[in-house]
């Protein structure tokens, strides 16, 4: 594969750590059954189950869902464009650590995520600071002796809005905690 763009590293260790603060904040958003797309090593996962809710983390590299496993969380080796449980229940799809970027297309992945929720949905995204230019390239995920190369997009608090409406969602809350920023997103009226 040939790339021709710049690569972000994603090593999922540096995710391998309890929630803190920022990430409660960021939780508390969730409401009934959650998707956590691109667990990762389950962190997120494991502390809405902790909170009673239904979730299942779904994450493209083994190595992330047997770490989340381990940790007591449920998790599947899934790619989020492909078919999933539950298509169509779902209450709260996760987004975090940047994870809007999954496939380079910030619209087609909220299109997709808005046929897996139930229409009453919602969409809980971790997007990067104001200033932050959308861009679109490629992202290398580490996790052990795995390598996974894929499409990655940033997405700025910014340009939340735009890709929202183009995916037929609307934003209804953005807050910060922290460095960190956040958007809840739910179907346009």
């Amino acid at each position: 594969m040939s790339i021709d763009l710049p690569l972000h590293r994603l090593l999922l260790d540096q995710w391998d750590r309890p929630a803190d603060e920022d990430d409660e904040t960021m939780l508390s958003r969730c409401t009934g059954p959650t998707l956590d797309v691109g667990c990762g090593p389950g962190r997120l996962t494991v502390a809405l189950a902790g909170q009673g809710l239904v979730v299942l983390g779904i994450d493209v590299v083994s190595g992330a869902v047997g770490r989340t496993r381990e940790r007591g969380g449920a998790a599947l080796r899934r790619d989020v464009f492909e078919t999933l449980p539950g298509e169509g229940r779902w209450e709260t799809a996760l987004l975090a650590d940047g994870n809007v970027g999954i496939g380079g297309d910030p619209v087609a992945l909220l299109r997709r995520l808005r046929e897996v929720l139930d229409p009453r949905g919602r969409v809980v995204a971790e997007v990067a600071p104001p200033g932050t230019p959308h861009t679109v390239d490629w992202a290398t995920l580490e996790c052990d002796d795995e390598r996974h190369v894929i499409r990655w997009s940033v997405v700025g608090i910014e340009d939340v809005d735009r890709i929202a409406h183009e995916a037929g969602l609307a934003v209804v809350e953005r807050l910060r905690s922290g460095e960190r920023w956040f958007a809840v997103l739910e179907e346009a009226a």
